[in-house]
């Protein structure tokens, strides 16, 4: 078995393979998560609230709280089984095979025919090209084993930020934590590059919002940003991060006006910087110092 490993056709097509599963799993994490984050905010704000009535009416509420929250049913990634969202038709083993049950349904629920979203099968696709591509370029190594957490990670946090506008800390700090462990035995950058590069990811991006808070009154990008950058200076050290922020910023910036002219986006309408920092991210974990030379000629 570790001899089929060593060969790099073989494990890039094991790789592929498996990214097509987790890409499935992928998809309900990037359905989900953003549903389990709400639901564990009402109940703070609804304290919150509760805080701010008269006793009566906050007794009140929180009975009502209490007794809505008991009737609700359990929601994780585990649990319901997924089901079609137009009928409630529960998806069955061999309706939930990768790319092949789409192409079988030829796109449509079994139970009452109504389309699914191409995005399924797309993000299937992308994880399994990705996972294939992260096993040629790394081999059968640990250093395999954690780019393939990181770009499954990068991936649903494209877009859960696509979808929401928010990058989950429930990924974002855990990644973050992870490539620095990682970086203890130097898998990716020694720990020194790695320490500094999750500090100032973190900072360089956090500088930039409150400047130009302090300067338009506006917050122009989220929390979740710096805490997404700064998992990538964890992976990759602080020698990608300006690479990362100018591509990123780059390709933001060409997207952004490409909306506004073409799409009709409003200029106020917020767009997602999340997306364009992980796919920055995902290229410099290939071609970090190859993207740093050609961009700065250093």
């Amino acid at each position: 078995m570790l001899d089929f490993l060593q060969d790099p056709i073989a494990l890039a097509l094991l790789a592929a393979v498996l990214g097509l599963t987790v890409g499935s799993f992928l998809n309900v994490v990037i359905h989900r998560l953003p549903r389990m984050m709400e639901k564990g905010w009402l109940p703070d704000a609804v304290g919150l609230l509760a805080e701010k009535l008269p006793e009566a009416l906050s007794k009140s509420l929180q009975d009502w709280w209490q007794t809505e929250s008991a009737k609700e049913p359990r929601y994780n990634l585990a649990v319901p089984r997924s089901a079609c969202p137009h009928c409630g038709h529960k998806i069955g083993a061999l309706e939930n095979i990768p790319v092949i049950s789409y192409l079988v349904l030829r796109g449509r629920c079994r139970g009452c025919k109504a389309p699914i979203s191409k995005r399924y099968p797309l993000v299937e696709l992308l994880t399994g090209a990705l996972s294939a591509l992260v096993a040629w370029h790394f081999g059968y190594s640990l250093a395999c084993a954690g780019a393939l957490l990181y770009v499954w990670s990068m991936i649903v946090l494209t877009f859960i930020d696509l979808d929401t506008m928010l990058l989950p800390d429930d990924i974002t700090l855990p990644l973050m934590w992870l490539g620095l462990l990682l970086n203890l035995s130097a898998t990716f950058v020694p720990l020194k590059e790695a320490l500094i590069g999750a500090v100032a990811g973190y900072l360089i991006l956090w500088s930039v919002f409150w400047a130009f808070k302090l300067t338009t009154g506006k917050e122009g990008m989220g929390y979740g940003d710096f805490k997404l950058l700064a998992a990538i200076g964890a992976w990759l050290g602080w020698q990608v991060l300006p690479a990362v922020i100018l591509l990123s910023s780059l390709v933001g910036a060409v997207v952004g006006i490409s909306m506004i002219v073409f799409a009709k986006h409003g200029r106020e309408m917020p767009i997602p910087f999340g997306p364009y920092l992980a796919a920055a991210g995902v290229i410099s974990l290939f071609s970090g110092d190859t993207l740093t030379r050609l961009i700065f000629g250093a």
